[in-house]
């Protein structure tokens, strides 16, 4: 493999566009071995040096699919906090950042709801209050993710 020049500094682009790459990395890896990978998503970005992301490595589900104890957790959580089971994963606004929800942590009773923001994969903790009327609102509104 010929050796590339790295780059003068990381964009979030690129940063989607490495993780891709890995990803379909590591798949095949992980089929040679009969397992499966899910990308986690882009956690921290440092767009001078370095970036991080998630790979979750399962054993397939009868059904094909795998198991995710972060939205299992919450989809038991859910409703306790106002919130809907089909909630993991949608997206919201504060109106200035985009966020999506990515967990309950009821060991945290201010701020149970976990979310990481969209441009760059940084977690945040939000009330139930504010996410529940956060995700009503991005309701009317189009997100940058989709």
């Amino acid at each position: 493999m010929p050796e590339v020049a790295p780059p003068r500094n990381l964009t979030p682009g690129l940063c989607k566009a490495i993780e891709a790459d890995m990803l379909r990395a590591c798949a095949e890896v992980a089929a040679r071995h009969g397992l499966m990978v899910e990308g986690l998503g882009v956690q921290a970005m440092d767009l001078r040096w370095n970036f991080e992301f998630g790979v979750r490595v399962s054993i397939p589900l009868p059904d094909g699919s795998t198991l995710d104890p972060k939205r299992l957790l919450f989809e038991a959580l859910a409703e306790e906090y106002g919130l809907s089971p089909d909630d993991f994963g949608r997206e919201f606004s504060t109106g200035q950042e985009w966020f999506r929800v990515a967990g309950i942590n009821p060991r945290r009773p201010k701020y149970p709801i976990s979310a990481t923001r969209l441009v760059d994969g940084k977690g945040f903790k939000f009330t139930a209050e504010n996410v529940v009327l956060l995700l009503k609102a991005s309701m009317k509104d189009v997100s940058p993710g989709t």
